[in-house]
C-alpha cells in the first residue's frame, strides 16, 4: 500500500488511483497553483506563434532576461534563466559545493535531496507551532555562528506561510556575510505577498552580494508545465560559474516565448493579486470562527492549519476533505509537523466555499 505521506501535492492523479476518486471530481488544494489558470492571453500567442520551435533559443536569453529585469526593477545582467527554479536549485547548491549547510524549516524537501547528493552536513532550524512560525532572530542569529557554508530560506515559506520581512533578511544577510555564508532565498511565492515590490528581497541585490533569488512561473502564473526558472544575484563569478554548469538551452523555445509574454501581462497579475488577497481575507476570517483548529497567519496562497481536535488526525481530515471532492495536504511529510497539520490553497470563491463547508462540519 501506497503510504499515505508520500503523495506530493502534484500528485492527483497518484492519489485519485490510490483512494479510488475520480479525478476530475477533485478540486486541487495541495498544489498551491494559481487558480486563474495559465493566462489565456500568452496561450493564444502560443498557439499562433509554434514556428519558434523551428530555431534555438537564444543561448544568453537576453529578450527574455530583459523583461524579467524590467519585472523585477533589476539590472538583466544579474539574471539568469534555467529549466524550472529546481534547475536552477541544483546548479546553485553544486556551485557552492557547501559541507555544511543550514536550512529554516520545516520547508519544501528538494533543498535536502540536492544537498544530500554532496554529502552536505544538513542541520534544520525549525520554527515552531507555537511560535506561529514566526522567526526568533536573536536565536537564529546566534545559530549562524556555527559557521556555515550555505544558509536556504524560503520566503514565504511552504508549508507555513510565514515572512521574513525585508529588515529581517538584511540583518541576517550581514550576519553572512560576517561568518562567510552564502544565502539561497527561495522566492516561488513572493508574488502573492501584498506589496510584493517592498517585500521581495531584490532590493538588497545592489548591497549584498552573497546571496541568491530564485523564481519560478510555476504557481504565480500558474505554469508547472512550463519549467521556466530565474535566478538573481550580483555575485557576476557565481553566475558566470552556474552559466557554466549549465546545459546549453536548457529552456526550450516555448518557454523563453512564453516567458517574454507572462511577465508583462498587467491584466492577469492585478486579477491574481486582487482574487487572491480578497480570498485570503474571507478564509482566515472564516477560519477563525472554529474551534478545535489553530489558524497561522497566511502570506502566501496557502494556509497551515494545526488540529487540535481529539481523536483526529491529518489524514483523518485529508480523507473528509477527499469525500467531498477537495485535494488538501497533509503536512505530515514535513519534518516536524507530523500528525496535526494540514494545508491547502486558495482556489476560486465557490470552491473555498466549498472548502469551508466540510470545515465546518468538522470542526464546528
Amino acid at each position: 500500500m501506497t503510504n499515505k505521506t508520500s503523495f506530493h501535492g502534484s500528485d492527483i492523479e497518484k492519489i485519485a488511483s490510490h483512494y479510488k476518486v475520480p479525478m476530475d471530481s477533485l478540486v486541487n488544494f495541495a498544489a498551491n497553483v494559481n487558480p486563474l489558470g495559465f493566462p489565456a492571453s500568452v496561450s493564444e500567442a502560443i498557439a499562433s506563434n509554434l514556428d519558434v520551435l523551428s530555431t534555438y533559443p537564444d543561448r544568453e536569453y537576453t529578450r527574455l532576461r530583459e523583461v524579467i529585469g524590467a519585472y523585477c526593477k533589476v539590472d538583466s545582467n544579474h539574471i539568469m534563466v534555467g529549466n524550472g527554479s529546481s534547475e536552477l536549485i541544483a546548479l546553485l547548491i553544486h556551485q557552492i559545493s557547501s559541507k555544511k549547510t543550514l536550512i529554516l524549516g520545516p520547508t519544501y524537501s528538494e533543498y535536502q535531496r540536492e544537498l544530500a547528493s554532496l554529502n552536505s552536513s544538513i542541520e534544520v532550524y525549525n520554527l515552531k507551532s507555537e511560535e506561529g512560525f514566526r522567526l526568533n532572530q536573536e536565536c537564529f542569529l546566534e545559530q549562524l555562528a556555527h559557521q556555515y557554508d550555505l544558509l536556504v530560506l524560503c520566503n514565504p515559506n511552504n508549508p507555513t506561510s510565514s515572512f521574513l520581512p525585508n529588515n529581517e533578511v538584511e540583518v541576517i544577510l550581514e550576519r553572512c556575510k560576517r561568518h562567510h555564508t552564502f544565502v539561497m532565498i527561495d522566492e516561488t511565492y513572493i508574488e502573492f505577498v501584498a506589496d510584493c515590490q517592498e517585500a521581495s528581497a531584490v532590493s538588497l541585490i545592489q548591497r549584498y552580494d552573497n546571496f541568491m533569488i530564485l523564481r519560478g512561473v510555476s504557481k504565480f502564473f500558474a505554469a508547472p508545465g512550463l519549467r521556466l526558472g530565474y535566478g538573481i544575484t550580483s555575485n557576476v563569478k557565481l553566475l558566470e560559474n552556474m552559466k557554466n554548469l549549465q546545459i546549453p538551452w536548457s529552456l526550450n523555445s516555448i518557454g523563453a516565448y512564453a516567458g517574454e509574454l507572462l511577465f508583462t501581462d498587467q491584466t492577469y497579475i492585478h486579477a491574481t493579486k486582487t482574487l487572491i488577497e480578497k480570498e485570503r481575507r474571507h478564509l482566515l476570517s472564516e477560519l477563525h470562527k472554529l474551534s478545535e483548529l489553530n489558524v497561522f497567519p497566511a502570506n502566501a496562497n496557502f494556509i497551515l492549519l494545526q488540529i487540535t481536535k481529539d481523536n483526529t488526525t491529518a489524514h483523518d481530515v485529508f480523507l473528509a476533505c477527499l469525500k467531498e471532492g477537495c485535494l488538501i495536504r497533509d503536512c505530515s511529510s514535513f519534518d516536524s509537523l507530523d500528525g496535526q497539520f494540514v494545508r491547502f490553497c486558495i482556489m476560486n470563491p465557490e470552491d473555498n466555499r466549498r472548502l469551508l463547508r466540510v470545515f465546518s462540519e468538522l470542526f464546528n
